[in-house]
């Protein structure tokens, strides 16, 4: 393991010196330096204090587990790997993924989800395990996003707008959301037999990083949405 100091660099220099190591990598003293690990892959990186904007940009394979918080655009068009946050998240995480993990303990910001994208073999997966803010899953266009609300589940699981414009993909929500707006275009139901399949395959992981029970995670009622279009907004550049 090779430890590499955060404290009084930018993050040119930090990610300079995690390039030059090999195996597992501890950053410590991380105070809201950005694009931390931005780019990289085959790493395994810890991360100790609070990274900045933008950690895991563009990330293309290997782990990278924070220890407390992170700031905003998480994971911003990542491409494959895992980024494992063991607080809350800042706004915009996941933007444009378009593969690879994100396991977030904590709570989300707004937009989380946004531009969402899958390809061929690549489904992006979100699971966020706090709430999440509002315009959840704007504009997503595949993959799964997973919130489930587990500290707070009297309150809200999202907040206002969620699903906005979302043409792909699909959410599961830990809650009966009857207190959930949603826009036209998406459908809500009750998760059936099949999704809460498909949802605890997603979820074995999850709870394995965060030392949860599947079984309690899964002991309560789901919402899916999925889109029932895929250009909610064709009408508007189409003359009738």
């Amino acid at each position: 393991m090779t430890v590499v100091s955060a404290e009084g660099f930018a993050h040119r220099e930090i990610n300079e010196a995690i390039r030059k190591t090999q195996g597992t990598c501890v950053v410590e003293g991380c105070c809201g330096q950005r694009f931390i690990a931005a780019g990289m892959s085959g790493r395994d990186i810890t991360i100790q204090g609070i990274p900045g904007n933008a950690l895991g940009a563009y990330l293309n394979g290997g782990t990278l587990t924070v220890q407390g918080n992170a700031q905003d655009a998480v994971g911003d068009t990542m491409n494959a790997g895992t980024i494992v946050v063991h607080g809350n998240i800042g706004d915009a995480a996941g933007y444009a993924m378009r593969g690879g993990k994100i396991y977030v303990r904590g709570n989300a910001g707004y937009r989380a989800g946004i531009h969402m994208k899958a390809y061929e073999e690549k489904v992006p997966l979100m699971v966020i395990g706090g709430r999440a803010g509002s315009f959840l899953g704007e504009y997503q266009a595949g993959g799964v996003i997973i919130v489930l609300n587990l500290e707070t589940p009297q309150e809200k699981c999202v907040g206002f707008y969620p699903c906005t414009g979302m043409h792909g993909g699909k959410m599961f929500l830990r809650s009966s959301c009857r207190d959930v707006a949603f826009p036209e275009q998406v459908t809500a139901r009750p998760a059936s037999e099949d999704d809460m399949r498909e949802l605890r395959s997603y979820l074995l992981e999850y709870c394995r990083l965060f030392t949860l029970d599947p079984a309690d995670v899964l002991a309560a009622p789901f919402t899916v949405v999925t889109p029932d279009s895929k250009n909610p907004y064709m009408q508007m550049y189409v003359p009738n």
